[in-house]
């Protein structure tokens, strides 16, 4: 899934999240067209929502991903340093992250994520289940800068990255990120990234648009997050959820579409909505292996090895800090 570029461009520190949650919503809403961020969609109930979409027969990038990291996870092993603290930018369920930590010899785990209720559920699970491993959670947006934590500083620093959240980025927000992380890690860091592949359109289409309607639960479940803790009024059976392919920017965009003229009320606030118009939620880039490896090149990240599944679906890259 995705995360979109107006809100992604703000490097802000989450000091007040309601605050900044609110701005976000307003400063979209009164945008033409009409914006929000998907950084926003994973409050407990849309990171619910998303482990649902993974699963889902038509959502292809979660197994792809994880089975190129099951195939791949003794050639990783060789590559990292041992002993060093993963640093995961954005995480959610600890699926992939279980599987790297079972290959790979880490010092300890940083899980960061904007989600930070969420996030400390999956930190006391994984505690639980691997009572070994040091598990220091930092609640920050992964888009801005933050601070790791000192009981780390000493480790070799490996960033991870999966799910082709990339992709979410426009393009200079991209390459803003992966400076950022650079940075954020510290001379010699390697990073581990998850990147979609450009295929064939429909199947793009039908992964952001399943059957069974739970991404567009979950598109809808923003609307909702919006109505329960900034007061909004949308009503969400006036809205309905479409993703297309825009094949000039390579990229999957995900809309909420008004199904009739009407008025939305927000913190003392009014959005009028013509029938028809839409609020851009998210988008998802597509790459070819040579377009990211030149995005990552020109942000100070010199590819190691790159690893695709049979169908060229998904890839997995391993990086290092350039000199």
């Amino acid at each position: 899934m995705n995360v979109h570029a107006a809100s992604l461009a703000k490097a802000q520190r989450v000091n007040d999240p309601a605050a900044s949650f609110a701005g976000d919503v307003i400063d979209g809403l009164s945008r033409h067209p009409k914006q929000l961020s998907p950084k926003y969609f994973y409050d407990a109930a849309g990171s619910e929502l998303f482990e649902q979409i993974t699963r889902l027969p038509e959502y292809y990038p979660t197994r792809t991903e994880l089975k190129i990291l099951r195939d791949r996870g003794r050639l990783l092993a060789e590559l990292l340093p041992q002993g060093a603290a993963l640093v995961e930018f954005g995480a959610g369920a600890t699926t992939k992250v279980r599987l790297l930590l079972q290959q790979c010899a880490f010092g300890a785990y940083v899980p960061v994520d904007i989600s930070g209720d969420y996030l400390a559920a999956q930190a006391d699970a994984l505690r639980h289940d691997q009572p070994g491993l040091e598990v220091y959670p930092v609640t920050a947006d992964f888009t801005a800068p933050f601070s790791l934590p000192a009981a780390i500083a000493a480790m070799p620093k490996v960033g991870f990255f999966p799910g082709s959240t990339i992709g979410n980025f426009e393009p200079q927000q991209a390459s803003a990120f992966l400076r950022g992380a650079r940075q954020i890690l510290g001379p010699g860091a390697q990073m581990v990234i998850g990147v979609d592949l450009e295929k064939d359109e429909r199947v793009l289409v039908d992964a952001y648009n399943d059957r069974a309607g739970v991404t567009a639960r979950f598109n809808l479940n923003l609307l909702h997050r919006i109505n329960r803790e900034l007061g909004g009024d949308f009503d969400l059976g006036a809205f309905t959820h479409r993703a297309i392919y825009n094949r000039d920017c390579h990229r999957i965009e995900m809309h909420l579409i008004s199904r009739t003229a009407q008025s939305v009320r927000l913190q003392g606030q009014s959005f009028a909505f013509r029938a028809g118009e839409t609020i851009h939620t998210e988008n998802s880039y597509k790459f070819s292996i040579e377009r990211f490896v030149a995005l990552a090149r020109g942000a100070g990240w010199t590819r190691r090895c790159s690893w695709t599944d049979t169908a060229s679906l998904f890839s997995v890259h391993a990086l290092v800090a350039s000199d």
